[in-house]
């Protein structure tokens, strides 16, 4: 078991520290005499075996775990604790923990470069604190872990000045193979020291994100809620207790930070506080979370209240991209101004605070002239910039204040570079969290020291920090501001400070933005998608009865396809774009046409039925029915080449409309049904049929004046052969003494009770059917096609 050797006391005199070593000297002339009679070759072989173990990270792995406090002042004890594993092969035996500091850091490059090298046993490793606080080890087996902790008094380190100060925690022991005492592993870090509270403190402004990946899909349920789909269910864990946004609610809510966050997430969060639905393959399943989102949502209310909140557009679009990309495509920035102006109502209705929408931040805050007018073209007049694009050339010896007017009424934001990016790596281990941690604060106090003037510094991170990143965030922060040389500001006050005249205002060319940013871009295609669906979408909501039911899910959808989330992950970018528009489609299909069969047409004049089909939900208006005849010299359309209707439906409804045709020929025409909106663009699939128009030639028309002709002549001949026949019997009866006259009635009588003669004329109705009469008209109702050769009388 380790010991840690925590004696508190005085510090050493210089004699007493010179005795020690005298002594330590003294005891080990034996060692060296013996070692001095060893044969030349294995004086050789020792050297290069002592160079080479001098050289890279060693065998032993050290590690600390916490170092507390991170930034300590008088009278306090300093505890460094951690854990040591052999990596070699060979047990290490008389090993023993010591601290090690070295002379204060006064550059910020400085501390870069000993960053780099934490491990490296090369490099100097700075005078031991004192034999007293150490931590001993009998003996290291290869592949075990070993804990230490070492507590020192900060009296007893003889810090001097004010500055950042080197600290080692090194392992040094024995080997079978060495068997003297060497340094076998090291980790470095960095020790603030600013006892006292600074004359001029730095103004440090820290954005803390809540950020998410899309969540929502364009698909709502039809009713009266309209039931919101998620594509999965990954935003309930990171709300959830432990879950990253989680983290970073109960994180933030203590310090003193500028909120920056994405009003989609908001959003979403809100709408899963009733019932939601989860996408699962070609189904979905119910989500459950609404409590967990409830609970998230009150928390998040409490914890911005009466503190700094930006708004980022909805759904933070990549600004970047739509620079490089999306310009070249029409109605692109009209997306951007779209996703700008519904931020802050969102803002304001789920957390009720009144969010600042006047700032832009590009990804890692990489800036070039596209950028900045792309995101400023939709109303902020501030873009949150980062030091490492516009970098500083006008040969400052210190870092100016964040504020930089860079033309145009924008002000460039600029974030310091080395304070942003200290939690991008993986922080899930506590070595690594307490090295970026310490880095941090010597960064910022080191950014103090440079000068008397006092500046404001920004702090912009990652977007989506992990829960381990925004823990170490969180620790670095509380130290930060309950240090001696930082003073907490917010955003809009950082924006606002005077700037340093000296600092540089130029903004980096395009080809100055960086490659690796530049490959993870929106493609133009992505804009192309936008650009169809939103073209879509505006054809299909001026048929709408209730618009908003439609527009607003969409909308945001659209903005969602812009999101800077989708970086990195092209495939899944691409397949939510068209899962949008198949949906949008799929709606907009539910307004059609029905299919229609050949007609018949048997007659001069007839109507011809069309049915209009609306399934969805809602009524739909403002449609125009058009029937176009493609040869109207044979078909005419309300006596022209073709006619229109205006077309209402209501909700789950179909209707049907009726033209009225005239024919001037025999032969087949093809009709053409289509839709279209009142602004006279097409709407739907046109529907085309063909009408056959039958027995109206010239020689049909003869034949039947012929054969009317016939029947006028042989009731003609009838006649008067009865006309003959009655003067012959007249004679007849006058030379047999009887009465003509009742003969002439008797006659007529006969005639009035004979059958209907050959003309097959009869009175009343049952008369001949003329081309003028009119038609019953076909059924209205049904939504399947007309079946085949479905005839259209007279």
């Amino acid at each position: 078991m380790a010991e840690a050797a925590d004696f508190p006391g005085m510090a050493p005199s210089p004699a007493r520290r010179w005795l020690r070593r005298t002594g330590a000297l003294l005891a080990g002339a034996p060692l060296l005499a013996g070692l001095l009679q060893l044969p030349a070759s294995s004086a050789s072989a020792a050297e290069q075996i002592s160079a080479k173990a001098a050289s890279g990270t060693g065998t032993v792995a050290v590690a600390v775990d916490s170092l507390t406090p991170s930034a300590p002042t008088e009278g306090d004890t300093l505890t460094v604790s951690g854990t040591v594993t052999n990596k070699g092969k060979q047990t290490v035996t008389d090993a023993h923990v010591d601290l090690r500091l070295g002379s204060a850091l006064t550059t910020r490059s400085a501390i870069d470069s000993t960053a780099k090298r934490p491990d490296d046993l090369s490099s100097a490793t700075g005078s031991e604190v004192g034999d007293k606080y150490i931590a001993k080890f009998a003996k290291l087996a290869p592949g075990v872990a070993q804990q230490f902790s070492i507590s020192v008094p900060v009296d007893e380190l003889d810090l001097g000045a004010d500055g950042v100060y080197p600290l080692g925690v090194s392992l040094s022991g024995e080997t079978s193979a060495k068997p003297w005492e060497q340094m076998l592993g090291i980790q470095r870090t960095f020790l603030p020291w600013q006892p006292d509270q600074a004359d001029t403190r730095t103004r440090t402004t820290v954005l803390w994100p809540l950020v998410s990946n899309v969540h929502m899909t364009a698909e709502t349920r039809s009713d009266e809620q309209q039931t919101p789909v998620f594509l999965n269910d990954d935003l309930a864990a990171e709300i959830s207790p432990g879950g990253r946004l989680d983290q970073l609610l109960s994180l933030g809510r203590s310090l003193d930070v500028t909120w920056v966050i994405d009003p989609d997430l908001l959003a979403s969060v809100d709408a899963m506080t009733e019932r939601y639905d989860i996408l699962a393959g070609d189904t979905t399943t119910a989500g459950k979370h609404q409590a967990v989102a409830s609970q998230w949502l009150a928390a998040l209310q409490e914890a911005v209240r009466g503190k700094q909140v930006v708004a980022l557009p909805y759904a933070d679009p990549d600004l970047a991209s739509l620079a490089h990309s999306g310009t070249s495509v029409t109605g692109s920035l009209s997306q951007l101004k779209a996703a700008t102006d519904v931020a802050a109502g969102t803002v304001e209705t789920v957390l009720h605070v009144t969010p600042s929408t006047d700032f832009a931040w590009p990804v890692e805050g990489a800036v070039d002239p596209s950028i900045v007018k792309v995101a400023t073209s939709a109303g902020a007049d501030k873009v949150i910039a980062r030091s490492d694009s516009l970098t500083e050339n006008g040969g400052l010896s210190y870092t100016p204040s964040a504020a930089r007017p860079i033309g145009g009424g924008t002000t460039a934001v600029v974030a310091d570079a080395r304070l942003s990016q200290a939690f991008q790596s993986d922080l899930t281990t506590a070595s690594a969290s307490t090295l970026a941690v310490q880095e941090f604060l010597a960064q910022s106090l080191t950014l103090n020291l440079q000068s008397d003037k006092q500046r404001s510094i920004v702090v912009a991170p990652q977007r989506m920090p992990t829960a381990a990143q925004a823990q170490a965030m969180a620790e670095a922060v509380t130290a930060l501001q309950g240090g001696t040389w930082s003073q907490t500001q917010q955003l809009t006050a950082a924006a606002t400070a005077k700037p340093d005249p000296g600092a540089t205002t130029k903004v980096p060319s395009r080809s100055a933005y960086p490659a690796s940013l530049a490959k993870r871009e929106l493609p133009r295609s992505a804009f192309v998608d936008i650009a169809t669906t939103q073209d879509r979408l505006d054809n299909f909501k001026v048929i709408l009865t209730d618009e908003s039911r439609v527009v607003t899910p969409f909308g945001r959808a659209v903005n969602r396809e812009m999101s800077t989330s989708w970086r990195g992950r092209t495939a899944a970018a691409s397949s939510f774009r068209q899962g949008v528009q198949a949906y949008l489609t799929t709606l907009a299909d539910q307004v059609k046409l029905i299919e229609k069969s050949e007609l018949k047409l048997s007659g001069r004049s007839a109507t011809i039925p069309v049915t209009v089909q609306n399934n969805l939900v809602q009524g739909v208006d403002h449609l125009v029915l058009r029937l176009t005849s493609t040869n109207p010299t044979r078909l005419e359309i309300d006596g022209k080449a073709y006619a229109e209707q205006p077309i209402a439906v209501s909700g789950g409804h179909s209707t049907t409309v009726k033209f009225t045709t005239s024919a001037n020929a025999n032969g087949q025409a093809a009709v053409v049904a289509q839709l279209y909106t009142e602004d006279g663009r097409a709407y739907g699939a046109p529907v085309t049929f063909d009408v056959k128009v039958t027995e109206i030639t010239a020689t049909v028309m003869l034949v039947i004046g012929g054969g009317v002709l016939l029947l006028v002549l042989a009731g003609f001949r009838m006649y008067t052969q009865r006309k003959r026949a009655a003067a012959r019997g007249s004679e007849d009866h006058a030379a047999d003494g009887t009465d003509p006259e009742a003969g002439a009635a008797g006659t007529a009588q006969d005639s009035e009770s004979r059958p209907d003669d050959e003309s097959g004329a009869r009175s009343g109705t049952d008369g001949p059917v003329q081309p003028s009469d009119g038609t019953m008209d076909t059924a209205a109702e049904s939504t399947d096609p007309s079946g085949t050769g479905e005839r259209v009388d007279r």
